[in-house]
């Protein structure tokens, strides 16, 4: 066969083709490896790049901020404890042998059941929660927490961060500020922790809390603060609190509230919920520590709480009120009522007065005055800055010790009547008839008071005091006034209201102080 006819065979055709494709795909694969390796390199290119941007200036911040909380954490750590209690209580046999005798016979080795003789039971409630080493004297430690915690208990065992635990006592406690102090005592060495200036904290600092949450011992979460001066809190909590998102569960109450240098700025109290969870939603709230080192050092040197006493109620008024009596953009706390021969008394304060200053120092409401009262020493005169009908003053007061009997005793206290403006939701609150604008409605009465004495009713509108006419507040305070220098006479009134009630018009009885 001629090479002509071989290249017209089909076997050689077919051999062609194999070899055109083999070289074509030779080709493909060739152009795809080159692409796809041009765009590794650019891959590997922006990867290169992107950990070069994030190895920069934006990671030396971040592990400089990660340092600074393992510093907090390690030197707050040491100085905290953990709080756990003991309740003892007794139970009652709540059975008296039936059924169980019926059924049984006599249980002689079952006490509170079959034997009815058998002593009570005792039972034991545990608790938890945490504490901060303040103060070290000697062997002795002293561990600040909340009264809450150990309130009522019989035993308290303290658990350092080393594992190491001691038996604890009760030093005292602040019940209105919710502090209680103890002390444990070991030639084992520990930190006092680092106490800061609460007073310096900003909204937006960085916040870092650490305690003992659902027993989870030794924990520390981050967070901000998100607002100072909160009130509210347990019942009868005097405290202007500091307000974080930083992580508080059950047991983190009376743990450290810290800043980046680790000092202690707050001790971790309550968390707010309003569906009632134990978990934490961000509303963590904290006592101040500058409310904190007064009663620690009351505790220790004086063995008990030596708060000084002005002899006033007060309140925040709202904003209507605020503007009946002539106080719209003021900032103080206004005392609705006044213990007689309290230091109050005797320098010159009446009910209506609005305290603005304090040796002039601002205060901005009701609480922040009744914890700066509260540390003021007792026989040290000092001057109160207040408005009284629209004219600002200064008295002059000779604080006494707090004694809470005498702070306590209604009786003492004059008029013992709280009272707000008839705007409409007053009205509505307190069920009084909204065709009536004139005078100020009953709002709350205080027990043994004048006011009560001569049974005034919450839900009354006061028309007239001591037959001198009342349209607003400022008429009421102006009244009562003249009524209490008048005791200073010698034709002193008695103090009587006329008031509106349920449609009727009725004078009270009269008090005449003596």
């Amino acid at each position: 066969m001629n090479i002509f006819n071989k290249l017209k065979s089909g076997n050689f055709l077919i051999f062609n083709l194999v070899l055109i494709g083999i070289i074509f795909g030779a080709g493909i694969s060739f152009l795809s490896f080159s692409c796809t390796s041009n765009q590794n390199k650019a891959q590997a290119q922006s990867i290169s790049g992107t950990q070069a941007a994030f190895s920069g200036d934006a990671l030396s911040v971040a592990e400089s901020l990660q340092t600074a909380f393992r510093q907090v954490a390690d030197t707050v750590l040491p100085s905290i404890v953990e709080v756990q209690t003991v309740s003892v209580s007794t139970q009652q046999n709540q059975f008296n042998g039936i059924p169980w005798e019926f059924f049984f016979g006599p249980q002689f080795g079952n006490p509170g059941q079959g034997d009815k003789n058998a002593p009570p039971r005792e039972r034991r409630s545990q608790g938890l929660g945490s504490g901060i080493i303040v103060q070290k004297k000697g062997n002795v430690y002293y561990v600040l927490t909340n009264n809450h915690v150990v309130d009522g208990v019989q035993e308290i065992t303290l658990i350092t961060h080393n594992q190491n635990d001691y038996k604890a006592e009760l030093v005292g406690k602040d019940d209105r500020k919710d502090l209680a102090l103890l002390k444990f005592e070991t030639s084992d060495s520990y930190p006092p922790a680092l106490l800061g200036n609460s007073d310096n904290v900003k909204v937006g600092d960085i916040a870092i809390a650490i305690g003992n949450p659902l027993g989870y011992m030794f924990s520390v979460t981050q967070g901000i603060i998100s607002a100072v001066g909160r009130s509210g809190g347990p019942a009868g909590n005097i405290n202007d609190f500091i307000q974080t998102d930083a992580s508080i569960n059950q047991g983190n109450s009376g743990g450290a509230l810290v800043n980046l240098k680790g000092e202690v700025i707050g001790i971790n109290t309550w968390i707010a919920s309003n569906s009632g969870a134990a978990g934490s939603i961000g509303l963590g709230f904290a006592i101040p520590i500058n409310n904190a080192t007064k009663t620690i050092d009351d505790l220790i040197n004086k063995g008990s709480i030596q708060s000084g006493w002005l002899g006033v109620s007060l309140t925040d008024p709202d904003r209507d009120s605020m503007k009946e009596m002539g106080l719209e953009g003021k900032k103080g706390a206004m005392a609705i009522n006044v213990f007689r021969d309290s230091p109050a008394w005797t320098g010159g304060i009446r009910p209506g007065d609005f305290i603005t200053k304090l040796d002039g120092r601002e205060m901005s409401g009701m609480n922040q005055l009744t914890l700066a009262v509260g540390d003021l020493s007792a026989g040290t005169t000092y001057t109160f800055t207040i408005i009284r009908d629209g004219t600002e003053q200064d008295i002059k007061v000779k604080i006494e010790k707090r004694n809470d009997d005498v702070a306590n005793d209604g009786s003492k206290l004059w008029p013992g009547v709280y009272t707000v403006g008839l705007s409409e939701s007053n009205k509505s609150q307190l069920n009084i008839d909204s065709k009536i604008t004139s005078g100020v409605g009953v709002a709350s009465i205080q027990q043994n008071s004048p006011a009560a004495v001569v049974r005034l009713e919450v839900g009354d509108v006061i028309t007239e005091v001591s037959g001198t006419s009342v349209k607003n507040l400022k008429d009421f305070y102006n009244a009562l006034r003249e009524v209490a220098e008048s005791t200073t006479s010698r034709s002193p009134k008695d103090l009587y209201f006329e008031v509106q009630r349920e449609g009727n018009e009725l004078e009270t009885a009269h008090f005449r102080m003596k």
